[in-house]
């Protein structure tokens, strides 16, 4: 099964030392974790499930990685100073304006989740309400956040004609 899980790494990975080291950490994790496999399952399936779950856990640690070194090249001691949310400084007056008019409970999910990056999970105890009403919000939110996009960007056409 290896030369099937190398092939598959390499696939996804398009090198062979990562494809390798792939290979190395799913076959590691699956003796790990052998004890969760049900009997009688597809091992091939779980295994390759594996893999994919391990690449995207590289991948995703890599881009938190290349964020982290970007930062530092700009601002050295950006490590040093308290997280914020700089995302929302960058906020067009146009986004800030249709932000406002949501609902506070929209507002508040949008801008946790989206703007400040914050899980599910967080926001859900932040907002002391389960993970659930968190992804509701969040849907409602989006959408009439895109509603009041489209109405003021219709405002600025009439108002330029």
């Amino acid at each position: 099964m290896t030369p099937e899980l190398f092939g598959r790494a390499l696939r996804l990975s398009r090198s062979p030392a990562t494809a390798e080291d792939l290979v190395q950490d799913t076959v590691e994790r699956a003796l790990r974790f052998a004890a969760s496999y049900e009997p009688g399952t597809n091992l091939r399936a779980w295994v390759h499930q594996i893999l994919f779950s391990v690449f995207i856990t590289r991948c995703r640690r890599s881009r938190r990685e290349r964020n982290a070194l970007d930062v530092l090249a700009t601002d050295p001691c950006a490590w040093t100073a308290p997280e914020g949310c700089a995302e929302t400084h960058a906020l067009s007056p146009g986004v800030w304006r249709a932000l406002a008019t949501l609902p506070p409970s929209f507002r508040d999910t949008v801008v946790l989740v989206d703007l400040e990056e914050m899980s599910y999970k967080d926001a859900a105890a932040r907002l002391g309400v389960p993970v659930g009403t968190v992804m509701s919000r969040l849907h409602r939110g989006r959408k009439l956040l895109a509603e009041a996009l489209q109405g003021d960007s219709a405002a600025g056409v009439k108002a330029a004609a």
